[in-house]
């Protein structure tokens, strides 16, 4: 791989991010050195730095960065990051600089790449795909978008042959992938602030599926119109690739998989959700096409535990369940508290939730009322900024939100002031949703939601 072989150094600025840390794990798993800075501690950078690689949280440049030959060293930076003194000095001493984006997309120009692309489902299908990949020892490496419940890591490494890779659609970094096989789960509007409207996010798809060079490597969910020959897969209708006779048992969930030869049975796992047994039934029709035989992947998907924050539950033997979530979108929210809903029909939710961005609670203000109106009880967060200001969306804000939400149990809170409100509500069970820094509830609900008095289940 000639990005390997060409650079000793890798330096990564923003590397406690969720695409720039895999990044730096598939370097450092290739025994260079790598080292990085961002600007706060985090337990993801805690554990990178457990794993060998040296991270810096100040802006300094300092005898590290000075020791580094320019010929052996790549930057590797991520957009988010406007202005450091580290990343112009590397500019100005001409050093190699890459965007995040680049630098996974000439990883996939040497392997045999399977990309997921998707506005949602795209991290539980490809950690799925990893995680089944590596259960039938295939040689691969994978790069995804959040933290696999079996790799406990973002990023697994069992060689380079085959990429599995997240493709973000965020700033249209997934057009820099060289995509063997890929997967398209959804097209629904999302990131408007980079694309403007519908149909250009449905564009940037488009030509991310033409990026396949096999018709055959090309798999659709039945229903998206992506402008060329592809295969289908759905759930409880016909398709190339499908699955029916979804049952649950013991909180179990069983279904049966067909391809267009054969009907296998019995495929069971603990993933609630039918758009997750729409997310297993790609992942099997990638494998299947790649060979691995159904007792294997039969014994892989029974054994995936999933990801952390996507449907992440606790049954506390107080009858409690407490459920995490990063569902930042209506159809995501939609997907989350119709299947709680399903599952525990009279069991009443208190949802917690965190909008995301001030664009995109203006863009889906009214789907996102819709959506959180299925709450029994609803705790609203402040918006998470994330790289906007709320100075350029005047009038953008929670409370706003919460005028259009047409429920009677509703309070807008502060982070600060949310755990305690919480303790303050009468539920059966809790989701907390989002994906700015709610997860920093998840430790203290996790402690303290067993101790409470017992409900009846």
């Amino acid at each position: 791989m000639s990005i390997l072989n060409k650079y000793q150094n890798f330096y990564f600025i923003g590397i406690g991010g969720i695409g720039m840390s895999a990044l730096a794990r598939f370097f450092h798993a290739n025994g260079k050195n790598v080292l990085g800075y961002d600007k706060t501690p985090t337990k993801l950078t805690a554990q990178l730095g457990f794993e060998g690689i040296d991270i810096s949280f100040e802006d300094l440049i300092d005898e590290k960065i000075i020791a580094f030959n320019k010929e052996e060293t790549l930057v590797i930076y991520t957009p988010a990051i406007k202005k450091l003194a580290i990343l112009d000095y590397f500019a100005s001493e001409s050093f190699e600089i890459l965007k995040r984006a680049k630098v996974l997309g000439l990883i996939t120009e040497n392997t045999d790449c399977i990309a997921v692309a998707g506005t949602h489902g795209k991290t539980t299908t490809s950690t799925l795909i990893a995680h089944l990949c590596k259960e039938a020892n295939l040689p691969s490496s994978a790069f995804l978008g959040g933290i696999s419940e079996n790799f406990k890591s973002n990023f697994d490494y069992n060689g380079n042959q085959f990429s599995v890779v997240e493709a973000d659609e965020y700033d249209r970094s997934f057009l820099n992938l060289s995509p063997d096989w890929a997967v398209v789960t959804s097209i629904d509007a999302d990131h408007l602030d980079i694309y403007g409207d519908r149909v250009q996010i449905e564009d940037g798809f488009r030509q991310f599926a033409s990026l396949v060079p096999n018709d055959n490597q090309l798999f659709v969910r039945k229903g998206i119109a992506i402008g060329r020959e592809h295969l289908t897969y759905a759930v409880n209708e016909e398709a190339d690739y499908y699955s029916d006779n979804l049952r649950m048992d013991h909180d179990k969930i069983y279904f049966d998989f067909h391809t267009p030869t054969e009907e296998i049975n019995d495929f069971v796992w603990e993933i609630p959700g039918i758009h997750n047994v729409e997310n297993a039934t790609v992942a099997l029709a990638i494998l299947s096409n790649l060979g691995i035989d159904f007792e294997t992947l039969k014994k892989a998907i029974a054994s995936f535990k999933g990801i952390k924050r996507r449907y992440t539950k606790h049954i506390f033997d107080n009858g409690k369940i407490y459920i995490d979530d990063y569902a930042h979108h209506p159809t995501e929210l939609n997907a989350v508290i119709g299947s709680i809903k399903t599952f525990y029909p009279t069991k009443k939710l208190l949802v917690v939730f965190q909008p995301h961005l001030f664009s995109r609670t203006r863009d889906f203000a009214e789907d996102f009322a819709r959506s959180l109106e299925k709450a029994d009880d609803l705790l609203l967060l402040d918006i998470y900024p994330a790289r906007e200001l709320q100075e350029n969306f005047e009038g953008i804000t929670s409370a706003w939100l919460s005028d259009k939400i047409e429920i009677e149990n509703k309070k807008v809170c502060t982070l600060h002031e949310t755990f305690e409100l919480i303790k303050e509500k009468e539920f059966d069970i809790l989701l907390t949703v989002g994906a700015g820094n709610i997860d920093t509830l998840y430790d203290g609900i996790v402690e303290w939601l067993p101790n409470i008095e017992k409900v009846s289940i």
